[in-house]
């Protein structure tokens, strides 16, 4: 290789090092909330850790459910709106796989209780724990997550906590717990209808107290995902042959 080309393979390697880099930097939170062309990756609602009081339905029943309602949100994207409810120019970018995969492996058995008081013990600590659960590879910049924290036939309503989270680390960003009432016929359309009132609440008040912390909070980027090591292994010196 010439001393030219090799300068021109050099220049063009630097190139794309440099644009690798920086598409796959993502944006801050207060980034996030400051410009609404911010992509935003939505990844479901996650009942793995929810307490379900009063419902009739067995749990096999109640677990061949949490993929219908995740696909309802996803395919009925007008009434469920998540790209409006946070603002985004674009629409958002819906990974369920992840969550689908928690969902599939939840102990539905365990979920079910006639206790109202059984209800409200999950903490931000255990969703900011049980998030590090999800597989998330390859994915980078500001990820949703709904996870339910409990469901009352009694009182008619669920409670989820709203999850924002850098995908490339799955720290937590940003999360509040927020309920929302049911209704509707059957399991599916009655469930999914809290979701459908927490994404209204957050539309009309939640996202703009977000935004203001955001916008008042010490510069944190999200973290890129660490890169491999492409330096050459430094040859191990050998006996001379004689």
């Amino acid at each position: 290789m010439t001393h030219v080309r090799k300068q021109h393979f050099l220049l063009l390697t630097l190139f794309l090092l440099c644009s690798a880099s920086i598409s796959g930097y993502a944006q801050s939170l207060k980034e996030f909330f400051a410009n609404t062309s911010t992509p935003l990756t939505y990844l479901g609602v996650d009942f793995s850790l929810t307490k379900i009081q009063g419902e009739t339905a067995t749990p096999t029943e109640i677990k061949e459910k949490f993929e219908p309602i995740n696909s309802v949100i996803i395919t009925e994207a007008k009434k469920y709106d998540v790209t409006g409810s946070f603002k985004r120019t674009a629409p958002v970018i819906n990974y369920p796989d992840a969550v689908n995969k928690v969902n599939d492996n939840a102990n539905v058995a365990g979920m079910k209780t006639d206790n109202v008081s059984d209800l409200g013990t999950l903490t931000a600590e255990d969703v900011a724990k049980h998030v590090k659960t999800y597989n998330l590879s390859g994915k980078s910049g500001i990820g949703l997550v709904f996870v339910m924290e409990g469901m009352s036939k009694t009182n008619k309503e669920a409670s989820m906590y709203a999850v924002l989270l850098d995908l490339g680390t799955k720290k937590v960003l940003n999360s509040e717990k927020i309920t929302g009432k049911a209704q509707g016929f059957g399991f599916r359309n009655y469930w999914a209808y809290t979701v459908y009132k927490v994404l209204h609440t957050i539309s009309t008040d939640k996202y703009k107290d977000w935004a203001k912390a955001a916008a008042s909070a010490p510069e944190e980027k999200v973290a890129e995902a660490p890169k491999a090591d492409t330096a050459k292994p430094k040859a191990k010196k050998g006996k001379k042959a004689v």
